[in-house]
């Protein structure tokens, strides 16, 4: 009797080329899919930390102001941000009609007190935080976002009187394909 020779099949060299272009063409959909490039402004259940929506950045640097209404005076006051490099987001203006209860009435050093015929405005300043935690006003407060033009009423995304949680983020495609882009 013969004895069985088990035959082993080598890859042919178009099998091996195959092969490596599949794996790099899979490595490149994964790194397009799943590398974080899109800056935006993750808006986040302050209790869960569940992603609510997310705001586009496409200014450089990434600007927004929140706007409301004081809730002992019920007058307007709007905060100014942009998004620093290090991704830090850095308050450089405040702007208010009156001193009532909560607002300030002069300038921390280094900071610019102006007067003029809308009101007050603190300007040069330079108040870094890593994130924004804010309680939504429930009765007068009316918070709103303000990005790229465009007024975001932050009682569309959240209950009024619910706590909020702003961070700036660099997401992948594929967050941004299964996330809610609200400016859209």
């Amino acid at each position: 009797m013969k004895s069985l020779r088990l035959l082993t099949m080598k890859p042919s060299d178009s099998t091996k080329q195959f092969m490596y272009q599949t794996t790099i063409a899979v490595a490149l959909i994964l790194v397009v899919f799943l590398y974080p490039f899109f800056p935006v402004m993750a808006l986040e259940k302050g209790e869960s930390g569940k992603v609510l929506a997310y705001v586009p950045f496409e200014d450089d640097p990434a600007n927004f102001d929140i706007r409301y209404t004081h809730s002992v005076h019920q007058t307007p006051v709007q905060e100014s941000y942009y998004v620093s490099e290090s991704g830090e987001i850095v308050q450089y203006e405040l702007s208010y009609e009156n001193f009532a209860i909560g607002m300030p009435s002069n300038a921390d050093a280094g900071e610019r007190f102006v007067q003029d015929k809308d009101g007050y405005k603190i300007k040069d300043m330079n108040r870094k935080f890593p994130f924004i935690d804010m309680r939504t006003g429930q009765v007068v407060a009316n918070h709103v976002l303000l990005v790229q033009d465009k007024e975001i009423e932050l009682s569309r995304i959240i209950e009024p009187g619910s706590w909020l949680h702003l961070e700036s983020e660099t997401i992948s495609l594929w967050q941004w394909m299964k996330g809610v882009n609200v400016l859209e």
